[in-house]
């Protein structure tokens, strides 16, 4: 059994025809990579009115500095700009 709830994510897409996947780490390999292949994988596929969007963090170690931090993870204006272009 995994933490992950593939079954309300694959829901959720069936019931929006949309996939954004936010989060800090970096693109390749991690969850978000995860997440896209399980709903690729799933039926919900099919449902899909535009490309799935991964929005990830920069392919670099996370600085210890806080504003250097903004830059290497997204931020609410990432994620924002990346749903804006999703539903357009």
């Amino acid at each position: 059994m995994s933490p992950l709830d593939v079954d309300t994510i694959v829901a959720s897409v069936k019931k929006t025809g949309h996939l954004l996947i936010a989060h800090e780490a970096v693109k390749s390999g991690g969850i978000g990579a995860e997440i896209a292949a399980s709903v690729v994988e799933s039926d919900a596929f099919e449902y899909l009115e535009a490309s799935l969007v991964r929005v990830a963090g920069q392919p670099t170690p996370i600085p210890y500095n806080r504003d250097l931090e903004r830059c290497a993870v997204p931020q609410q204006e990432d994620i924002e700009a990346a749903v804006r272009k999703l539903v357009a």
